[in-house]
């Protein structure tokens, strides 16, 4: 019998403590103006043409369709290619906006400035 009213206590506090986590959660979600900019992915590849086009697929329907929501977008930085890595990267960009193409030394300045800020 003791058994029994210890479950029950125990019970009792755990769908208490579910109830106050959900009560915070909606909380957060209402009343917080919680915003975030997003992530940016930066790649770096060279003489990457067999592969890029199937990684960036990839990784765009996860963007796309909402696997990874927070990635705004996703830069790829050519490490100077003898191959035609970047006309590959260029044509999917022009196909999705969430992908754009910047040989190492654009990527690195944007990554300066964004230590800079």
């Amino acid at each position: 019998m003791l058994n029994f009213f210890v479950e029950v206590l125990f019970c009792t506090l755990a769908i208490y403590g579910l109830i106050e986590i959900i009560k915070n959660i909606y909380y957060i979600c209402t009343y917080t103006k919680l915003k975030s900019d997003g992530i940016y992915v930066i790649v770096a590849a060279k003489n990457q043409e067999k592969q890029i086009e199937g990684f960036l697929r990839t990784f765009l329907f996860r963007v796309i369709y909402g696997k990874e929501e927070m990635i705004k977008q996703i830069l790829v930085a050519d490490l100077g290619s003898t191959d035609q890595t970047k006309e590959i990267v260029d044509k999917i960009g022009m196909d999705y906006n969430q992908i754009k193409s910047l040989n190492w030394k654009e990527c690195k300045e944007i990554i300066e400035n964004i230590n800079s800020n």
